[in-house]
């Protein structure tokens, strides 16, 4: 193995019909910041049927060169295809940092390749700096059930390696931009992969955008109940938004899991967020601090939501929202 460089990869995972998933175009945000802190360049790594989509739209959203492998065997994801194509392009171009995004293929394949080239992983991270003192990515995880935040450093193993959450970061401004595109010739046999797709079944069930949303309205226990979730549509709808809710209010069965923002739900980045009779516990938090704008509405002035609020109304949830709804018919001429 060769001398670490001093670069920062972000894998760009794709569906397969080559088109990137999101998680992938927002690591670049971040990843811009680093590698320029690390002074190396900023990598994409593309592993597809076909990677000229993916690796375009990660040009244009601010990767300095695109490493792609590419054949029929990557079209679908596999384990044993894409860990062994992401493990050889590790160990041949020494990269300092790789960073995964945390959906279940990138937790799935971010452990088999850090076990393989020999070094850590910080799993589901929610924030990333740089340490001061060792210069190493400081990777920020819940930790203990989401009751404190961990932050982990990867000292003497490289490359560093972590999953960060989809939601947390927004994607870079769009830019025609030329990027360097390098293809690696690696192929897998198809008998050295064990698993194969052998049906598509889609089961339908409630869809809820809450990481693509501009504006979402959440609830928690100080709904009341299911009937209290009546009010945060009604303003969800008038907004032309979504409804979120907290863990609590999922745990007490009032509302799906589909709803849910937080650290076992969904980390979303809207340009408002509302949160209605949520306390702001930090599983919560971690979900949803990185919205542009937020808004609390909590009986108690003392709520931790308020801490990453830009704005806080204490009081009861059900006067105000009727409130803010006469405000909106008035200004705006929406009928709630």
């Amino acid at each position: 193995m060769g001398e670490t460089t001093k670069d920062l990869w972000i894998y760009i995972e794709t569906n397969p019909d080559g088109t990137p998933k999101n998680v992938g175009l927002e690591l670049l945000n971040p990843g811009r910041q680093l590698a320029d802190q690390q002074g190396g360049k900023l990598v994409a790594v593309v592993i597809a049927g076909d990677v000229s989509i993916a690796a375009k739209e990660a040009a244009r959203h601010g990767a300095d060169q695109i490493l792609a492998i590419e054949g029929p065997e990557f079209k679908s994801y596999t384990t044993d295809a894409h860990a062994a194509a992401l493990t050889f392009l590790i160990k041949k171009y020494q990269p300092l940092t790789v960073m995964v995004g945390a959906t279940g293929n990138g937790r799935d394949l971010a452990p088999r390749v850090s076990s393989r080239v020999q070094t850590g992983l910080t799993a589901d991270c929610t924030h990333l700096s740089i340490d001061e003192q060792t210069g190493c990515i400081a990777w920020t995880r819940p930790a203990f059930g989401g009751n404190l935040m961990a932050v982990i450093i990867c000292a003497n193993n490289r490359p560093q390696m972590g999953t960060v959450r989809p939601g947390i970061f927004k994607k870079p401004a769009c830019v025609e931009r030329e990027a360097q595109i390098v293809k690696e010739e690696f192929s897998v046999d198809q008998k050295d992969i064990r698993t194969r797709i052998v049906e598509v079944i889609t089961e339908v069930s409630e869809k809820v955008d809450l990481e693509g949303a501009d504006i979402i309205v959440s609830g928690g226990r100080g709904v009341g109940g299911p009937e209290g979730f009546d009010a945060i549509r009604k303003l969800a709808k008038a907004l032309g938004g979504v409804v979120g809710t907290s863990r609590a209010a999922v745990d007490e069965g009032w509302i799906p899991h589909a709803h849910q923002v937080g650290q076992t739900g969904k980390s979303v980045s809207p340009k408002v967020y509302i949160a209605c009779g949520i306390s702001g516990a930090i599983q919560h938090l971690a979900g949803m601090s990185s919205s542009e704008t937020i808004i609390a509405i909590n009986k108690d002035p003392n709520a931790n939501i308020f801490s990453v609020a830009d704005y806080g109304i204490v009081g009861d949830l059900f006067e105000i929202l009727p409130m803010l709804e006469d405000e909106l018919k008035k200004k705006l001429g929406v009928t709630v």
